[in-house]
């Protein structure tokens, strides 16, 4: 999000009338909806987060304000870091590091103020403050939400990427870092020389496979550096994996506007997202933790169950609709679902040919959490952008679907809706739809995908030889039906093939 579109006067000419959101205009924001009550001065920060964007502000912040705001404890306030953009430390620094959360489900809406992040910096102008941040002795959990990308981890081998340049960067830096692994690991350095014991690192991320990427990445980063740092971080530093799940979009203009039209609130940043919220912590830390439980978060000696049955249904599926409804022409995730068609694809696909795979997870209903995630795709007031969901599809392929193909294909299982949804993929990567409309293709691999998507019509063997088909493109016969698929969404249309496939999909079903 550039600057100028997180101010909606500059863009759209808008000049709010609603009242604005501070520490001063709290009691009269309070007459209209939940607001702080505690006092945000006495709140104590044991919290840095790295990654202050709008889904740790629909989530984490939000846990950790209800802490506060119940009275449970005010220990856990957090400094919020952004490493790449300024836009949220200047926004949100102007309202006192407030902003809303609004809740929008099927038949209601709801909006809170969150009070629980107490300063934000923009690393590369105040360095010195998140080092200062990083090694108080108060501090006691550092979380990151940095995405896939800013752990330099090989989707394929998950080695780490000492080649990078950022990672080169910091590894000759003293003071400003480009990643988190150099702030972290200057500041484990100075508390272990000053014998003060290590914060938590608490990854927020989901990244499928290696439920220890946090640790990987660092010790990993450290070891190049300082490897006799990097054995004691190793053994002394806690890594505890987790699963998060809330769906936030980003935030519009339109949403600003809807959210000073509803609630009488000039918030210049505020965040849109669904009721439901989960977070599954495995239960190992440094020293305190947060009683996150008391406020609806689960902790679990191993997440690493719930966190393939969450990335295999809400991701897999995510990556499997977002290619061909954008085909069919749709641009949000509601209106897709609204198509029976594709409702049904994604029924089957979640049914039939994704949960069958997945182990039964203690305390968990995967058939009721399947349920839930069709009620909150199809959430009119909480739509998703199928290009947002499209957005790094090479990483979400061999993460989140992939794996659910290779194995349903080596178990001889139903998997013709996993077919199409690569077929789907491979269509899209053209860069245009069926009516010859541009598509954005936001990977970072884009310019190679394109051109092996490209390179033979509607013949799927360039695009195969890309690595992240490695187990597949020997599969015999796989090459030709993919091929099929791809012609026939080409020549016949989105929904008519998705027809096709749900027909051969109860064929598949049918015992032999």
């Amino acid at each position: 999000m550039r600057y100028v579109d997180s101010l909606s006067s500059l863009v759209t000419g808008h000049r709010p009338t609603g009242l604005p959101l501070s520490n001063a205009t709290l009691p009269l924001h309070s007459q209209r909806i939940d607001v702080p009550t505690y006092d945000r001065s006495a709140l104590q920060r044991g919290v840095v987060h790295i990654g202050a964007g709008n889904f740790h502000r629909a989530h984490q912040a939000v846990y950790l304000d209800e802490l506060a705001a119940q009275g449970i404890s005010d220990q856990w306030g957090v400094t919020a870091v952004s490493l790449h953009s300024r836009n949220v430390k200047d926004v949100l620094s102007a309202q006192d590091g407030l902003y809303t959360v609004v809740q929008r489900g099927h038949d209601r809406q709801t909006a809170r103020v969150v009070g629980s992040i107490g300063s934000y910096h923009y690393a590369p102008s105040d360095s010195a403050a998140v080092r200062r941040a990083l090694v108080d002795p108060q501090t006691r959990v550092v979380s990151l939400t940095i995405t896939n990308h800013g752990y330099f981890l090989d989707p394929v081998t998950g080695e780490f990427d000492a080649a990078h340049p950022d990672v080169r960067a910091d590894l000759v830096a003293s003071d400003c870092f480009v990643t988190a692994w150099g702030y972290l690991a200057a500041a484990l350095d100075w508390r272990r020389r000053a014998g003060i014991a290590p914060f938590t690192v608490l990854c927020c991320d989901n990244i499928p496979g290696d439920t220890q990427v946090a640790r990987t990445a660092l010790v990993s980063f450290t070891e190049l550096k300082n490897p006799r740092l990097a054995r004691w971080i190793d053994r002394h530093v806690a890594f505890p994996s987790t699963m998060v799940d809330r769906i936030t979009p980003q935030t519009s203009d339109s949403e600003r506007e809807f959210v000073e039209r509803t609630f009488g609130i000039a918030d210049r940043w505020p965040v849109l997202t669904e009721p439901f919220s989960q977070w599954i912590i495995e239960d190992t830390f440094s020293g305190d933790r947060p009683p996150l439980d008391e406020v609806g978060a689960q902790f679990v000696t191993d997440v690493s169950d719930h966190k393939l049955v969450k990335t295999r249904l809400l991701n897999g599926t995510h990556i499997a609709m977002a290619p061909l409804a954008t085909l069919a022409g749709y641009r949000r995730t509601d209106e897709a679902m609204r198509n029976p068609v594709i409702f049904g694809y994604v029924e089957g696909l979640m049914r039939d040919e994704i949960q069958p795979l997945l182990p039964t997870v203690p305390g968990m209903n995967t058939a009721n959490y399947r349920n839930t995630l069709l009620t909150r795709l199809g959430n009119r007031r909480m739509s998703d952008q199928l290009s947002r969901l499209a957005r790094r599809g090479s990483t979400k392929m061999s993460s989140f679907l992939l794996p659910s193909l290779q194995e349903a294909i080596s178990q001889g299982r139903p998997h013709t809706l996993l077919t199409l949804a690569v077929a789907g993929w491979a269509r899209y990567l053209r860069g245009y739809d069926l009516t010859g409309r541009a598509i954005r293709i936001d990977d970072p691999q884009s310019g190679l995908l394109t051109k092996l998507a490209s390179m033979s019509g509607d013949n799927p063997v360039p695009l195969l030889r890309h690595d992240i088909f490695a187990e597949l493109r020997f599969i015999p016969g796989f090459a030709e039906r993919l091929a099929e698929m791809i012609s026939d969404i080409d020549e016949r249309g989105v929904i008519p093939a998705v027809r096709r496939a749900l027909r051969g999909h109860a064929q598949e079903l049918v015992p032999q």
